[in-house]
């Protein structure tokens, strides 16, 4: 029993510091089909198989009874700890080339996630993407006023120039 409630508190625990939990059904992968995919995601997330009775107190001691129709079956629970859109991005993948992982759904900035979502979010670009992006219209926008800023005193710089030379030739 204490062992039970251990275990119910390390779930809890994983769920309050995560940025994003994913649930993920795993029947019918081999023992190294779920190495791959645990490692596939270790830069973002741990991977956990869990019992379902035990992940539903967890998630119901934590204020989310959400998950109680999908944990039935052989439930993993990824725990994510980085970028949640690339660990979305990443068991998508896996589950296109892997027909036995099926993504029951997810908890992400407050909300929970439907299978659906989940692969909504995975379409999402990585936040270094969004970063990158940003960075370059901040960048463009910072030429074009620049250039705005330039462009009066170089007109000045040929006229004074042009005026130069009309004496000059005078």
């Amino acid at each position: 029993m204490a062992n039970k409630e251990a275990t119910i508190a390390e779930i809890s625990d994983a769920i309050r510091t995560s940025s994003g939990v994913l649930l993920t059904e795993y029947r019918g992968l081999t023992v190294a089909q779920l190495k791959e995919l645990r490692g596939n995601i270790r830069a973002d997330a741990s991977y956990a198989v869990v019992k379902n009775t035990l992940a539903k107190r967890a998630f119901n001691a934590e204020g989310i009874s959400s998950f109680d129709a999908e944990l039935v079956g052989p439930t993993a629970i990824a725990f994510v700890h980085g970028d949640t859109v690339t660990v979305a991005k990443s068991l998508r993948d896996f589950a296109k080339a892997n027909q036995h992982l099926v993504i029951k759904g997810g908890f992400y900035d407050g909300a929970p996630l439907t299978a659906a979502e989940v692969n909504k979010l995975a379409d999402l670009e990585t936040r270094e993407v969004l970063l990158s992006k940003f960075a370059g219209a901040v960048k463009s926008s910072l030429f074009g006023a620049a250039y705005m800023f330039n462009a009066p005193l170089a007109q000045a710089v040929r006229a004074v120039d042009a005026l130069r030379q009309k004496q000059e030739n005078a």
